[in-house]
């Protein structure tokens, strides 16, 4: 979902500025625009400010809850890791103020498998749009997350850096054209 679809908390609900980071309680029975659903999370303006509510509290806004846990379990390892299945995932993970992935922003610098002896390990090389962003250890979780749930990853490491700096030319042809930003 995009766009502005307004709505109030049916329950008190937990959040996090954007793009502060700082937490903040949404009371219940204020009204809120949301903004994006991507990627299992809900980008709402409430009261002149941007936030991000965790799709475990989809149901605050009305929504479906995403079931998704915050600590992937342990699995057993059956082979290699589908590298076509690790950027798919990659493309579910979303800036909270920018309705695109941060693959075809052009956020990840890199993404290498490692065979280890307990499996394989994911490392990925990636940036913010901003370095002041206080939403990188957000976006970076979101990434550390759902990696480490794919099949056959025993370990994932995510690591943002800021070297090279992030610019509008790194998004792909469909961001811009989606963004408008030619």
């Amino acid at each position: 979902m995009n766009g502005g679809t307004f709505t109030v908390t049916n329950r008190d609900v937990d959040a996090v500025l954007i793009p502060a980071g700082t937490a903040i309680t949404i009371p219940s029975g204020t009204r809120v625009q949301v903004t994006q659903t991507l990627g299992g999370s809900s980008t709402v303006v409430v009261g002149g400010n941007l936030a991000r509510v965790d799709g475990k509290d989809a149901d605050a806004l009305g929504f479906d809850v995403s079931c998704e846990s915050t600590e992937p379990e342990k699995k057993e390892v059956t082979g290699p890791v589908d590298e076509d299945e690790l950027w798919r995932v990659l493309r579910t993970c979303y800036d909270p103020e920018i309705p695109v992935n941060i693959v075809d922003l052009g956020l990840v610098y890199g993404c290498r498998v490692i065979e280890t002896d307990a499996g394989n390990r994911v490392e990925i090389e990636m940036t913010l749009t901003a370095p002041g962003c206080g939403m990188g250890r957000i976006i970076a979780t979101d990434v550390w997350r759902k990696v480490k749930a794919i099949a056959n990853v025993t370990e994932a490491r995510v690591e943002v850096v800021f070297d090279p700096p992030w610019d509008r030319s790194m998004m792909s042809e469909e961001a811009k054209l989606l963004l408008d930003m030619f």
